[in-house]
């Protein structure tokens, strides 16, 4: 190791830190009863595993006990944000619920802050606009939290990837799309492990 690296080069220990795998969350953003996002999330998942270039969970926000802002503090709270630190970057699977996202996901991301921080995610949305809206209020609510969000965006259409808007089936031009949202949230993920 030269004068310049040991004087600006990284210690062994970062560079493990840095080639250790990213741990990834693909977060379900719905609770409601009959929901089709934990078909959407296994979906992304069985993708996601077949990279090999990360550990990749499912993190359903109906296993985590989230009162509504401010009206209690439950066990509930304190494990979502535990789950939260664990990560270093998110898939979101959000459906477009009047134009926007659901209020459990809202309550789930108004439920931590710091855990959030200087972290990536990809959106993979769903609904009648292949849940465009939605996914754009999300970006919103990610900047404010100091999560850097990437460009590539899947969007699933009730009318042609789910049959009877029940049962997802995707067309494979999916495929693509999703790996090259994966290929970027890994890289931010990376690069904002340096910071945090």
């Amino acid at each position: 190791m030269g004068f310049l690296d040991k004087l600006f080069g990284k210690t062994p220990e970062e560079e493990n830190t840095m080639n250790e795998k990213l741990n990834i969350g693909i977060i379900l953003g719905s609770t409601r009863e009959g929901r089709v996002s934990p078909q959407v999330g296994e979906w992304v998942k069985s993708i996601a595993d077949q990279r090999e270039d990360a550990n990749y969970e499912i993190v359903d926000i109906a296993n985590y006990d989230l009162p509504f802002m401010g009206t209690a503090e439950t066990a509930g709270i304190a494990a979502w944000n535990e789950k939260l630190a664990e990560l270093d970057g998110f898939v979101f699977v959000v459906q477009e619920y009047n134009h926007s996202i659901s209020a459990p996901l809202k309550n789930a991301l108004d439920s931590a802050r710091e855990a959030w921080n200087n972290k990536a995610a990809g959106i993979v949305s769903y609904g009648s606009t292949g849940g465009a809206r939605a996914a754009e209020h999300l970006r919103g609510i990610l900047g404010e939290l100091m999560v850097a969000d990437v460009r590539t965006h899947p969007t699933l259409s009730l009318f042609t990837d789910f049959e009877n808007m029940a049962q997802f089936k995707p067309l494979e031009i999916h495929l693509e799309n999703v790996n090259m949202m994966l290929d970027q949230v890994n890289t931010w993920s990376k690069a904002l492990k340096t910071i945090r």
